[in-house]
């Protein structure tokens, strides 16, 4: 009988182990050892090679344009549709629910250079006596705020929409996703660039009130009725709108606080939802209902900003997103089988200054979104993803599949002599719009990596991964076009981003090396004079030397012990320690003179060497 009793019992115990890693098995987790550490901006993340981050718009209150004055510009979402990148976001004054809203687009055929902001949605306006249910607070001459959590769709009879949704916010305390707001709206994009008219496609059953715009179904267009029936039909679409909708509106599958949904499908046909706070669930029959509540996926860190999961062109799937208690940094997993997240690296690890405070406006690179499943397919096979910065400004960043961190060889790249449009791939590059990096041809027509930088609140950076060296040799030329403003700093770092020496051309005509707390002076400089640059580096005795035009300029110590050299980067500004996780959230005040602009600082990078020696 014991014996019996023994044999069901490891039966059980047997068959709950087996039921554990079945269950674990459908469960998107984290199972990688890196960490991010949240004292840096990039979290000592190794990046993800060949990654191009590009600001696609840049707000400054004093700018004559309104779309652009603008100073809370949030939540972007990205589409591909006729040849062309499609990306919307909303835009308040000043601060988060702060009315007015309005919702705003951009176009670029390269990802590279977008067109200037247009308003899709404008301002709507909430008749004067307005009231919520259970809310003191009534309206008088009040706009409504955009609030949306999807921006665009492509129906099957290939026509683009995009969508925007105008909540209601009574006082400063007043919640605009409570489903109590207007409703959602909907308009077509045409193939010639123009805009259709603006629908209601669906309203809060609270708002009684005749509307600004009529509902899709008067549209007069049967194929654009179509396209937002088959869209109303798509519960993984739909599920997107929980949080603005009716709180028992049939369309949400999952009713409850499950914010920003981004999914997948698995080659099984099972879906894989993804939440902020990294909650998960998977869904068997396209969003109708979901095998369990959503949980937090094991092992990803996450605060409570947006997560971004898709598969990507090689068949491998990737995760985006901040993996902290903070918005920094921006980071991506990739999976084997959309299950199994097993590393973490580097897509943007900087945090620019933020030059205009307002209401929640967080510090950092967040709220990523890629193209959803069919939403379009860029043909360079890369991963495009758009965020905010600071909730500011708007960026984007594309990523090379296959992702890879470990560089195969080492830097041989004279610009002049590579294929037209290859020339960064094996760069980073980190280009705001007035701190710009791109190769273009210079002196006598010949090609050059080019930094420019007016931006006084930010800075351009390119950054070379190489493979892990102890002794190395690295030659470069630089053509300063100005000595006496400007900086460029040229370090050598280790994988987690440490830099151990940092030569500078500073902004008194100073070429210049850190030693310890002090900067030791090498040379001066020249506009326009072509430097070329030998730096012999020996991690183990922690000596390097500076030659300049065949000149050695002398031996000096690494300011900080590196076990080996990974990285080469160039940044025409100095290292940012703020904000720090100590800062205080909300910033409320603007950074003095916050929309100037400085003289224009150019420098020319001819060519980059390294080998070991």
């Amino acid at each position: 009988m014991n014996k019996i009793k023994i044999i069901v019992g490891i039966a059980l115990i047997a068959s709950v182990l087996d039921w554990n890693v079945a269950n674990a098995q459908d469960t998107v987790r984290y199972t990688g050892n890196t960490l991010v550490n949240v004292d840096y901006h990039h979290g000592q993340l190794s990046p993800a090679i060949g990654v191009h981050s590009y600001q696609t718009m840049r707000a400054r209150r004093n700018d004559p344009d309104t779309v652009l004055s603008w100073t809370y510009n949030h939540a972007p979402m990205l589409a591909y549709w006729n040849g062309a990148f499609y990306l919307n976001y909303l835009s308040n004054p000043v601060g988060e629910h702060i009315p007015p809203g309005q919702t705003l687009l951009q176009t670029s055929k390269d990802g590279e250079k977008w067109s200037k902001p247009v308003v899709i949605f404008p301002p709507y306006k909430i008749p004067d006596g307005t009231v919520k249910k259970d809310h003191p607070g009534v309206a008088k001459n009040l706009y409504a705020v955009m609030h949306q959590r999807m921006g665009f769709f492509i129906s099957k009879n290939n026509r683009l929409l995009t969508l925007g949704f105008y909540g209601i916010v009574l006082d400063a305390k007043d919640d605009p996703n409570d489903g109590n707001g207007i409703g959602r709206v909907v308009r077509e994009i045409q193939k010639d660039g123009s805009f259709g008219p603006i629908y209601f496609i669906r309203h809060n059953t609270s708002w009684t009130q005749q509307s600004d715009y009529p509902m899709y179904t008067d549209s007069p267009d049967k194929g654009f009725v179509q396209a937002c029936e088959e869209l109303l039909g798509n519960r993984l679409v739909t599920q997107q709108w929980v949080e603005e909708a009716d709180r028992n509106d049939p369309l949400i599958s999952l009713k409850g606080e499950y914010k920003a949904l981004s999914y997948y499908h698995l080659p099984d046909g099972r879906v894989v939802g993804l939440w902020k706070n990294a909650l998960t669930s998977i869904s068997k029959n396209e969003g109708k209902s979901w095998v369990y509540s959503p949980k937090r996926a094991p092992g990803f860190v996450n605060s409570n900003a947006k997560i971004w999961g898709q598969r990507i062109s090689d068949g491998k799937y990737a995760t985006v997103y901040n993996p902290s208690e903070f918005r920094w940094p921006l980071a991506i997993s990739v999976s084997d089988n959309g299950l199994d997240y097993k590393n973490l690296l580097l897509v943007n690890g900087e945090i620019t200054s933020m030059r205009y405070g307002g209401n929640y406006k967080s510090y950092g690179p967040q709220y990523v979104r890629g193209i959803a499943e069919g939403n379009g397919t860029p043909p360079d096979g890369k991963l495009w993803v758009t965020y905010s910065m600071n909730k500011e400004d708007i960026w984007i960043s594309s990523v090379p599949v296959p992702v890879k961190d470990k560089a195969e060889k080492h830097a041989n790249e004279n610009f002049n002599a590579l294929p037209e449009g290859k020339e960064l791939m094996e760069w980073n590059i980190y280009s705001p719009l007035w701190a710009q990096v791109q190769v273009k041809k210079v002196f006598s027509g010949a090609k050059a990596l080019v930094l420019q930088d007016a931006d006084p609140f930010d800075y351009a950076k390119a950054e070379r991964v190489i493979p892990s060296t102890k002794k190395l040799i690295a030659e470069f030329s630089i053509i300063p076009q100005q000595n006496n403003h400007g900086l460029l700093d040229i370090e050598f770092q280790d994988a987690k981003g440490t830099p151990g020496i940092r030569l500078s051309l500073d902004s008194a005509g100073v070429f210049r090396t850190k030693a310890g707390y002090r900067n030791r002076n090498l040379m001066q400089y020249k506009s326009g004079e072509r430097l070329d640059v030998k730096v012999q580096i020996n991690t183990e005795t922690r000596l390097y030397s500076v030659s300049v035009n065949g000149k050695n300029l002398g031996n000096n110590i690494l300011f900080a012990p590196l076990k080996s050299v990974s990285r080469i980067v160039f940044r025409t500004g100095d290292t940012r320690r703020f904000p720090n996780a100590d800062t205080p959230t909300d910033q409320m005040y603007d950074l003095l003179d916050a929309g100037r602009k400085d003289n224009e600082a150019v420098y020319n990078i001819n060519y980059l060497i390294s080998s070991p020696f």
